[in-house]
């Protein structure tokens, strides 16, 4: 009951303000393709493929990873900290994993949403993405821990200056270590087994070779699923911890 209340409010506030999310979603997108897609030229190759092949899968993962953090943790920040209304729940017989389930698969649906509005944006370029399953799977894991990971993280502050420190020093540096824009593989050794370790890098690799290659490695899908699992814990633990 609380994962459809959740999933319904959502619902709600993105149908009224759809024009405004779905601009604001296709802003930074269109931006890096012009600038990384244009800018750099269509001619150039990179692991035997286009620049716009190579960089677009990037793209995707990096924007269902912004995309999906900044829906929930914005909205928890503010029903949080100004209007309160996030006591609301606290004081009722809700289950907080549900409550958080909810929350997280709403951000994750906002994430493949981005995804899909990038997916058509390539298409007016002229760059048509290989589609599969694995892709599908991989953009809502990426989705789902980012917003799993936005909701703990917007719990576990106190104010909306504290929140800014987790975009500086995770979001930002993941949006452009990650192999997002670049090849990993001209990266020292100890900088590209940290890079590896990010969940970003496994979802910006595993599209990139869905989209070039045609396969992927399953090993990226378990990772993504571990971290998902532990970001959904961290949230729900948050949710525990504001009761008490």
């Amino acid at each position: 009951m609380e994962i459809t209340t959740v999933l319904w409010r959502e619902f709600i506030f993105f149908k009224r303000r759809f024009f405004k999310i779905t601009a604001s979603a296709l802003i930074n997108p269109l931006l890096y393709l012009i600038a990384f897609g244009w800018g750099l030229g269509r001619d150039i190759q990179i692991e035997g493929a286009t620049y716009m092949h190579f960089v677009i899968p990037g793209i995707i993962a990096l924007t269902t990873m912004n995309t999906s953090f900044s829906a929930i943790s914005t909205r928890i920040n503010i029903s949080k900290i100004h209007e309160k209304s996030f006591e609301f729940y606290l004081t009722s017989p809700v289950n907080m994993y549900l409550l958080t389930m909810g929350h997280v698969i709403a951000g994750a649906l906002r994430g493949m949403y981005a995804a899909f509005l990038i997916l058509i944006i390539s298409c007016v370029f002229g760059i048509h993405i290989r589609i599969n399953l694995a892709f599908i799977l991989i953009c809502f894991l990426n989705s789902f821990l980012f917003a799993a990971f936005g909701y703990g993280a917007a719990l576990s502050i106190d104010s909306h200056y504290d929140m800014s420190r987790f975009t500086v020093y995770i979001m930002t540096p993941m949006s452009f270590l990650c192999g997002t824009f670049f090849s990993l593989d001209s990266l020292p050794f100890w900088a590209k087994t940290f890079i590896n370790i990010l969940p970003l890098t496994h979802a910006s690799v595993s599209l990139r070779n869905i989209v070039i290659n045609g396969q992927f490695n399953h090993t990226s899908i378990i990772i993504l699923l571990i971290y998902s699992i532990a970001f959904y814990f961290f949230g729900a633990a948050m949710s525990y911890r504001e009761m008490k």
